[in-house]
């Protein structure tokens, strides 16, 4: 099966996370805790080697205090300009 992964997604959602995460003040063990997910798959996350389930995201939004609408916009804004640095080919 081939993956479905879009790179520039996961670099906008893992720099929304870490922006997300320090301005909070937590490390990733403290995220972790707050949201009830282990400390390393928020490192995966912040990396952008995985990507979260709809349950994961709303976690992490619980654990950050956010709204999960308020997230995806600011998500969104991030993946906009990350398409926009993307090089083009051809």
């Amino acid at each position: 099966m081939r993956s479905t992964q879009d790179p520039a997604l996961l670099k906008a959602f893992a720099a929304e996370l870490k922006a997300r995460r320090a301005v909070r003040g937590f490390n990733q063990e403290e995220l972790g805790f707050a949201s009830g997910l282990n400390r390393t798959f928020i490192a995966k996350l912040e990396t952008g080697t995985s990507s979260p389930s709809l349950t994961s995201l709303v976690l992490l939004c619980n654990g950050l205090e956010t709204d999960p609408a308020e997230l995806m916009h600011s998500l969104m804004k991030r993946y906009r300009k990350e398409l926009r640095a993307k090089p083009t080919t051809g």
